[in-house]
This record gives structure tokens, C-alpha cells and sequence, in this order.
């Protein structure tokens, strides 16, 4: 049981800081890159990631995150020292939340850029653009805050696990 909990948790861990990396990647190198470019560039260019960014390498930390976390937290629930489950549940919840964001905000707006069609036969980029570039930004920046502080609390959880 103790060898189960220290490979989920270390998962859990890994798998959120995969998440967090990813989103903060986003917030601080491509869509500022991304942003310097002209609209046709813009557009075209956050299509292809969005086409690219689904395969199994993402979705292995998207889904892997939230299975191992709620994985680690029931086995804490059985162990003697239950000290990181608060900080799983923290972590889980902080989750939670990134995930609301991604399917409330994200999704639609990834779904509207791709709808609008290739750049060559969008009538106005600008306007494409200007409905999505500053929305996504924004809560992009947010999902990042509150994976990154799930991130925490698990490391958090594995320092406490290991103290006891």
C-alpha cells in the first residue's frame, strides 16, 4: 500500500507539473510570439497548434493529472499519517477549476478559430482575431495560476509524504 501511494503521488505530481509547464509555455513564449505576428500569421499559426496539440503526449499529463491525483487521495485516505491529503485535495480541486476554464473558455474559442476557416479565405482576420486573441490570453493566464498552484500543493503533499 505505502509503495502505491509514493508512485501515485510522484505520477500525480509529474503529470500536473507536465500541465502547469504546458500552460505556462502558452502565457509566456507562444501566444506573446505568436502576438507580434500579423493576423494571417496569427491565425494560421494557433490553428496548426491546436491541430497539433492533440495527440497522446498531452493527453497522457491532461488526463494522467486529475486519475493520479484522485488515485493519491484515496489511498490517503487508509494511510496512518493522512498530513498531504489536504494538499492532494487542494490540488485536485485547483484542477478542477483549470479544467472549467479549459472546457467553458477555451474549447469554444479553439472551436471558433478552426471554424472560421484557413487564413486565405477569411474576409477579416482582424476581426477573427480581435474575438479571440485577448479572451484566450487572459484565461490562459489563469489556467496556468491554478495548475502551477496544484503543481505546489502535490509537491507540498510529496515533501509532507516523505517527512512521515
Amino acid at each position: 500500500m505505502e509503495l502505491a501511494q509514493r508512485i501515485t503521488l510522484i505520477a500525480a505530481t509529474i503529470t500536473m507539473g507536465l500541465v502547469a509547464g504546458l500552460f505556462y509555455a502558452f502565457a509566456q513564449a507562444i501566444m506573446p510570439g505568436l502576438g507580434r505576428s500579423d493576423d494571417s500569421t496569427f491565425v494560421a499559426g494557433f490553428q496548426a497548434i491546436d491541430m497539433a496539440i492533440n495527440n497522446p503526449w498531452q493527453a497522457a499529463g491532461f488526463v494522467g493529472a486529475p486519475v493520479f491525483t484522485a488515485s493519491a487521495a484515496a489511498l490517503q485516505l487508509g494511510a496512518d499519517d493522512r498530513s498531504s491529503l489536504v494538499w492532494i485535495m487542494a490540488a485536485l480541486v485547483l484542477y478542477g477549476v483549470m479544467l472549467a476554464i479549459t472546457f467553458r473558455v477555451h474549447l469554444p474559442l479553439n472551436n471558433e478559430i478552426q471554424a472560421a476557416g484557413g487564413p486565405d479565405h477569411i474576409a477579416d482576420l482582424a476581426a477573427v482575431r480581435e474575438r479571440f486573441e485577448s479572451r484566450w490570453v487572459s484565461w490562459n493566464i489563469a489556467r496556468a495560476a491554478f495548475s502551477t498552484a496544484a503543481f505546489g500543493c502535490l509537491t507540498w503533499a510529496l515533501v509532507l509524504y516523505g517527512a512521515s
